[in-house]
């Protein structure tokens, strides 16, 4: 389920978004009528945070949170431009060309699917994603549950059955930077935060 803006959304519609993904269950009642039905659905959601913030309970909702930039980069910025370039020029051709690495991708992610319920995650790593979660003081329990999840993917995804910290590494920061609070004394970036952090718990 994708929402633009979601962090616009009515404050009823995001009572309705928790109450079903918690549930699984979607209740549909108006003018006398009364329907349920199961509802199982990955929440995709896209905003900017300049123009208002997410409610807690559903920004808790999400296992990951990454900030969308414009390249800094000029050499990625002539990079963009010439693609889009080439697409509007020949979509057809365009969509040939990265045809095969798109199938390849689509063929890892298959077998990642398949290999996801042998990975296992070391006593010593999970212990270490405990600690990097209780250093900053992340609330309740999700940021180690989709933070070890997240890094039984990405071991997947690279052919290993164990996870190892580096695995841990790359998706830490965005399994945790929208799990943080607010420190008014700290203006660093919550990425930064995180970094710092990983970097004490890990090296």
């Amino acid at each position: 389920l994708y929402v633009d803006e979601v962090n616009l959304l009515d404050d009823h519609l995001v009572d309705l978004l928790i109450d079903v993904s918690a549930s699984g269950i979607n209740l549909i009642e108006r003018e006398g009528l009364s329907i349920d039905h199961p509802a199982q659905f990955v929440l995709v959601g896209s905003g900017n945070p300049e123009e208002g913030e997410l409610r807690p309970q559903l920004l808790d909702r999400f296992a990951f949170s990454v900030d969308v930039t414009t390249p800094g980069n000029l050499e990625e910025r002539v990079k963009v431009v010439k693609l889009r370039q080439e697409f509007d020029d020949n979509p057809e051709a365009f969509e040939e060309k990265w045809l095969s690495k798109e199938i390849a991708l689509a063929k890892k992610i298959r077998a990642a699917r398949t290999k996801l319920s042998k990975v296992k995650v070391p006593e010593k790593t999970l212990e270490k994603i405990a600690a990097l979660c209780l250093m900053l003081k992340t609330d309740g329990l999700r940021g180690e549950l989709s933070l070890s999840k997240a890094a039984r993917a990405c071991a997947a995804l690279n052919g290993s059955l164990s996870v190892t910290e580096e695995h841990v590494k790359r998706v830490a920061v965005m399994s945790l930077r929208h799990r943080l609070r607010r420190d008014p004394l700290d203006e660093s970036s919550s990425d930064t935060r995180v970094k710092k952090i990983i970097s004490e718990v890990f090296d």
